[in-house]
């Protein structure tokens, strides 16, 4: 949720069992740093998720592995939980380096709140080449990242490997939601643009309630 909208969400929701979050957060907990948004605001407004490290976040602002690994460091602290993005581009993924990528994303994040705090976490693949492109991962293509991703977690810590929550976030629609929500590793949808369309986004939950 864009931060203006935050309270017009609150209102709405409120008395319901819908839980929203914002697209970004700062990692200072305070200080002068004009135009920023702390976590401390957030809960002030009801949040319970917060979105860090989103590939427009890293491509267009130059958000670092390190700046995201903290903000998400900073979301914990305050009993928030973050959506941790993690994803490749298409040269990327041409250069047969996706595993690279999101380890590397990945291991950031782990190093600055351990697995503990990545079991408070949710871990988003959104493949950057499907965002908003109308492109898509095949589900068997999005399926090897996710559990690829739950591997590396279990590795370190079988029981949080195994609960961790990883949505797919990239293009999905009510048309193939279904197919991605199938696979065995993916356990849900980080939605873009087709939240913006009603007959869309009741689809695509239909999909993830069945």
């Amino acid at each position: 949720m864009p931060f203006p909208y935050l309270s017009h969400a609150r209102a709405e929701l409120a008395d319901s069992v819908v839980g929203w979050g914002a697209q970004n957060v700062s990692e200072r907990a305070e200080g002068a740093f004009t135009g920023e948004v702390s976590v401390s605001m957030l809960a002030e407004f009801g949040c319970r998720y917060v979105i860090v490290g989103h590939s427009e976040r890293r491509s267009l602002f130059g958000e670092s592995d390190a700046s995201v690994a903290a903000k998400a460091e900073a979301v914990l602290e305050h009993g928030l939980t973050p959506i941790v993005c993690v994803g490749e581009s298409l040269d990327e993924r041409d250069s047969n380096v996706t595993q690279d990528v999101v380890s590397r994303q990945l291991d950031a994040v782990i190093s600055s709140i351990g697995t503990d705090g990545l079991g408070r976490a949710v871990v988003a693949y959104e493949p950057v080449w499907a965002i908003g492109t109308g492109k898509v991962a095949t589900p068997q293509q999005a399926q090897a990242v996710h559990a690829f991703l739950r591997d590396r977690v279990a590795a370190l810590d079988a029981e949080v490997g195994e609960r961790l929550t990883i949505l797919y976030g990239g293009s999905v629609k009510g048309a193939n939601a279904a197919s991605l929500f199938a696979m065995d590793d993916i356990d849900g949808g980080l939605i873009g643009g087709a939240s913006l369309d009603l007959a869309e986004f009741m689809a695509i939950c239909k999909a993830a309630d069945r």
